[in-house]
C-alpha cells in the first residue's frame, strides 16, 4: 500500500477533516508518512476562505512540483477540502504532478481514488452531500500533545453571508448524531484527553433529532468533571439564554466565547447578511457578562467590505471599544468569486485604505488585549499544562477557563495535569505567572 502524507491549511475544521482522511486511509491499508519526502502520496487539505489562504497552496504545489522534478520522485498531489471543491479541474491543470482533487464530502472515497491514479489517470472527486458527517469514523488525531482533541459535531452551514464560500465549498448544515459525539469524547477521555472543543461553522445551530446544542454541550460535560469542553464558533444570532445558562451551569464547559462581530456598522452588517444589528450584538454581549462573569469574548472582524466608509470603520472601532475583546482575528477583505458579494457588490475600497484601515483595527485590539490582560495580575486560575513554551524549556504553557495562555515555571508539573497559577504580569497576547499549591476551580 502507499505512503500518504496529510498537510493541512486554514482553521480547526480542516485539521478535524484531517483527522478523518487519516482514519479512512489507515483503515484501507495505507501508510502514514512523516514527511512529503517520503510519501507517495501528498494530499494537501485546503481552505478557500481567504485569498491569501488559496496563494499559499498554489505556492506549495509548484515547490512540490519543482522537487518533484529535481529529485526523480514519483510522488503526487492530490488538493482535498474547500479550495478542490471551488476550483475543481482547474486544480488538476496546476502541475503535472497534481493527481486528484477530493471535496470535503467524499473523503471516503480516498482508497479508490488512490487505486485510480495508480492506473495513470486524473481524478475529480467533489460532489457535496446532504448527509455526510463521518460519524462512524474514529478520527486518527494529529496533535501531538495528548491533551486537547477537536470533535467535529457537524457540517456545512446555510447562512450564506455574502462575503463567504462555506456554503458553496462544504454545503447545507448537517448534524452528527449526539450519541457518537458523547461516545468520542469518552474515548478520548479514556486516551488521556483532558480537552476537547466540539467544531462547527455554526455550532449554535445544531440540533440531531430532538437534542439541541445546550443539550449536546450538557452531555459532553458529563462524561467526566475533569474533561474540558470548549466550542467554536458561535453566530451572533444564534447565541440563546439557554446556552449561556447551560455553559454557567457546568465547571468544566469553559468560559470563553468566539463571536464573529464582522463589522460595527449596520449597514455593512446587512450588507454581509449576517441577521443581526449592532443593537443585537450588544444584546448578547450584555447577557454573556450578565450571566458568565469573566468570561472572555474574542471576535472576527473584516476591515474594507464593499462599499464600506470612514463612518462605517469607525463604527466597527466603536463596537470594539463598547465589547473589550480579549482577543481578535482581523482580516483585509478579499472578494471570493462564487459568493453573492463577488457577484452583487461591488468591492470598491482600495487596497491601501483596506491596510490602513486594518493597521488602526489591529492596533486598538492590541489596546485592549493589553489592558484585559493587565487586570488579570493577582488573579488565580486552574490551568490544563499543554506542553513546553517556545521560549524555554524551564517553563511549561497551558490555558485557563479563559482560553488565555499562561506560561510559568515547570517545577515538578507534567503535561496534562492541572495546576493553580497565580498571574504576575503579562503581554498583549499572553500571561505570566507563577505555580500555586492545591487546585483552583473558579476565579478568584
Amino acid at each position: 500500500m502507499s505512503r500518504v502524507y496529510i498537510e493541512t491549511y486554514g482553521c480547526q475544521m480542516n485539521f478535524a477533516d484531517s483527522e478523518v482522511m487519516r482514519a479512512i486511509l489507515i483503515g484501507s491499508g495505507h501508510r502514514i508518512a512523516e514527511s512529503a519526502e517520503e510519501a507517495d502520496y501528498v494530499v494537501i487539505n485546503t481552505c478557500a476562505i481567504r485569498d491569501n489562504a488559496e496563494q499559499r497552496v498554489l505556492r506549495r504545489i509548484a515547490d512540490l512540483e519543482a522537487w518533484r522534478r529535481k529529485s526523480g520522485s514519483r510522488m503526487r498531489i492530490g488538493v482535498a477540502g474547500c479550495m478542490a471543491e471551488r476550483l475543481k479541474h482547474n486544480l488538476l491543470q496546476q502541475g503535472e504532478s497534481v493527481a486528484f482533487v477530493v471535496g470535503p464530502d467524499s473523503y471516503r472515497r480516498l482508497p479508490s481514488i488512490l487505486q485510480q491514479v495508480e492506473s495513470g489517470s486524473k481524478v475529480a472527486e467533489t460532489e457535496l452531500s446532504t448527509v455526510e458527517t463521518y460519524d462512524d469514523i474514529e478520527p486518527v488525531r494529529i496533535d501531538g500533545n495528548g491533551v486537547s482533541a477537536y470533535i467535529s459535531i457537524m457540517r456545512g452551514c446555510q447562512n450564506f453571508c455574502t462575503y463567504c464560500v462555506v456554503p458553496y465549498t462544504r454545503g447545507r448544515e448537517r448534524s452528527r448524531d449526539a450519541l457518537t459525539i458523547v461516545a468520542e469524547a469518552r474515548h478520548l477521555y479514556e486516551q488521556g484527553y483532558r480537552e476537547v472543543t466540539l467544531l462547527g461553522q455554526n455550532v449554535n445551530s445544531y440540533r440531531a433529532a430532538e437534542t439541541t446544542f445546550p443539550q449536546l454541550l450538557a452531555m459532553v460535560a458529563e462524561v467526566a468533571p475533569d474533561l474540558r469542553v470548549r466550542y467554536a464558533t458561535s453566530h451572533p444570532k444564534d447565541l440563546s439564554d439557554d446556552l449561556l445558562r447551560t455553559m454557567a451551569s457546568y465547571d468544566n464547559i469553559c468560559k470563553a466565547i468566539h463571536l464573529p462581530m464582522q463589522s460595527g456598522s449596520d449597514r455593512m452588517l446587512k450588507l454581509m447578511n449576517r441577521h443581526y444589528d449592532s443593537a443585537w450584538y450588544m444584546q448578547r454581549v450584555d447577557a454573556i457578562r450578565r450571566m458568565l462573569p469573566g468570561c472572555s469574548i474574542t471576535t472576527d472582524i473584516i476591515a474594507g467590505f464593499c462599499t464600506e466608509t470612514d463612518d462605517d470603520h469607525r463604527a466597527t472601532l466603536d463596537m470594539m471599544r463598547r465589547v473589550g475583546f480579549d482577543h481578535a482575528f482581523m482580516f483585509k477583505f478579499s472578494l471570493r468569486p462564487g459568493t453573492y458579494a463577488a457577484t452583487h457588490l461591488v468591492d470598491d475600497v482600495p487596497d491601501k485604505v483596506k491596510s490602513s484601515r486594518l493597521e488602526e483595527i489591529i492596533a486598538l485590539q492590541g489596546e485592549l488585549s493589553l489592558g484585559n490582560n493587565r487586570q488579570e495580575i493577582g488573579r488565580r486560575y486552574e490551568v490544563l499544562v499543554e506542553g513546553e513554551s517556545h521560549r524555554s524549556k524551564e517553563q511549561f504553557f497551558g490555558r485557563n477557563s479563559q482560553n488565555k495562555v499562561i506560561v510559568f515555571d515547570r517545577k515538578e508539573t507534567r503535561i496534562g495535569q492541572y495546576v493553580t497559577v497565580e498571574v504576575t504580569g503579562c503581554s498583549a497576547a499572553t500571561l505570566i505567572g507563577k505555580l500555586v499549591n492545591g487546585r483552583c476551580l473558579q476565579v478568584k
